[in-house]
């Protein structure tokens, strides 16, 4: 199975990656977390990027805060699909949403949810496996559960205001 690196602009993203760590651990994928900054260290994001494929990765996670920058400098060095966490720094994240959302055409970098760590790791699940059937069967079984627990709490409530 291919791996997914998980990218930090800085240390204080650590809370952030940590939650994509986790499910990423609950769905036995491969990963790696690093920091790496897109000012402060550019040549390793480059280089990182540019040779995650030959180093079996299949996904990179960018997360990144205020400029927001690196998830856009690990797309223009690699081919593989990059996901940007925007992280919650200044004005509430919406600084690190809109630097990544904002990249110039033929450069994509997908964006989840400001913090949404977890779901980019569920997103680079998904992209995984589009070529590894256990890995599907596995996300299969984690929406059956989240749609059972939903269940779960509806007829808790349904009962609490019930007649």
């Amino acid at each position: 199975m291919k791996k997914v690196a998980i990218i930090m602009g800085s240390d204080s993203d650590l809370p952030i990656a940590e939650k994509a760590a986790a499910q990423l651990r609950e769905l036995d994928i491969p990963f790696e977390v690093h920091v790496m900054s897109a000012h402060r260290t550019p040549d390793e994001a480059c280089s990182f990027a540019k040779n995650a494929k030959a180093n079996g990765f299949g996904v990179l996670i960018s997360i990144a805060g205020m400029a927001a920058h690196l998830g856009g400098v690990l797309a223009a060095n690699t081919t593989l699909p990059i996901i940007g966490v925007p992280g919650k720094s200044s004005f509430e994240g919406l600084d690190a949403l809109l630097a990544t959302v904002q990249m110039p055409s033929g450069i994509p970098v997908a964006t989840v949810a400001v913090n949404g760590s977890k779901n980019a790791a569920i997103l680079a699940a998904q992209m995984l496996a589009l070529s590894d059937s256990d890995l599907d069967a596995k996300l299969v079984a984690m929406r059956e559960q989240m749609a059972d627990e939903v269940r779960a709490k509806d007829a808790k409530i349904s009962a609490q205001f019930a007649e």
